[in-house]
């Protein structure tokens, strides 16, 4: 398990980095696999303490068992939980139906800007990992967005031999990626090493199926599989030619690199 231990130590640095450089500092927690690794680290690094907000986008689809499990974490663990939510568009009866670029750029993008404007934010922390989505594999470590969180790949820091861009303008909004080389399987090996409780619909109930990537529930798919405990998805994961989004409905043509570029995740 060297190389976990490896990625572990990187991970665990890049975000004491950041809690050093950012005095508004904030983590997006979707109770995913990624990001729940990402708040295991984040428990690693301060001792078993977080010592910055965790920030929740509530869509208003999500799936029960996520927020069952999300209050049951903040109990246990005594998190700081965010939750932020574009009520007004909520309200006005958004939903995939009018399209699915436009509901999660109301539900997820611009929640996540009010989000960040109401509690002024500079930083956030994401679990996003450079082989799950095309553009992703353009990110930073420590990546510069626009005063009101656009992307533009082609104006980011360069970051060589292991060296980070944390010294950035004032006012400068910065996204931080410690999983950016983890890989999936990376991801799921660690959480059977760890112990990691994840929620249950990564595991088949019964039906032969199972949620490979979490989503809202109207536009995220399963992929078949009996699969009930890690090990025996870690196997699958050695064996498939499938893509780990390919039940990610938003992820159709080029949603989420428009997504992205807006100021998604």
């Amino acid at each position: 398990m060297r190389h976990l231990r490896d990625l572990e130590d990187q991970s665990v640095y890049i975000l004491r980095e950041a809690y050093k450089h950012f005095d508004h500092l904030a983590m997006l927690w979707s109770m995913g696999k990624d990001s729940t690794v990402l708040l295991w680290l984040a428990r690693k690094a301060f001792f078993g303490h977080v010592p910055f907000p965790l920030v929740h986008i509530d869509t208003g689809y999500e799936m029960p068992e996520l927020i069952q499990y999300r209050d049951r974490l903040c109990r246990e663990w005594r998190l700081n939980l965010v939750v932020g939510q574009n009520r007004e568009a909520l309200a006005d009866g958004m939903g995939p139906d009018r399209g699915r670029v436009v509901c999660c750029t109301a539900m997820k993008v611009e929640a996540l800007k009010q989000t960040i404007a109401r509690h002024g934010f500079s930083a956030i922390i994401l679990g996003i990992r450079a082989d799950e989505e095309g553009t992703r594999a353009k990110e930073r470590y420590f990546s510069l967005r626009g005063k009101d969180g656009e992307w533009n790949f082609r104006d980011q820091p360069p970051e060589l031999w292991d060296q980070y861009q944390t010294m950035f303008p004032p006012g400068s909004h910065i996204r931080v990626h410690p999983l950016l080389d983890w890989t999936e399987l990376n991801i799921w090996e660690y959480l059977e090493h760890e112990h990691i409780e994840l929620p249950t619909p990564y595991f088949d109930r019964g039906s032969g199926t199972r949620f490979r990537s979490l989503g809202c529930v109207p536009c995220t798919g399963t992929v078949p599989s009996c699969a009930t405990t890690i090990p025996q998805i870690i196997t699958e994961l050695r064996l498939t030619t499938t893509a780990e989004r390919a039940g990610r409905a938003q992820d159709e043509g080029r949603g989420m690199e428009t997504l992205r570029k807006l100021g998604h995740m």
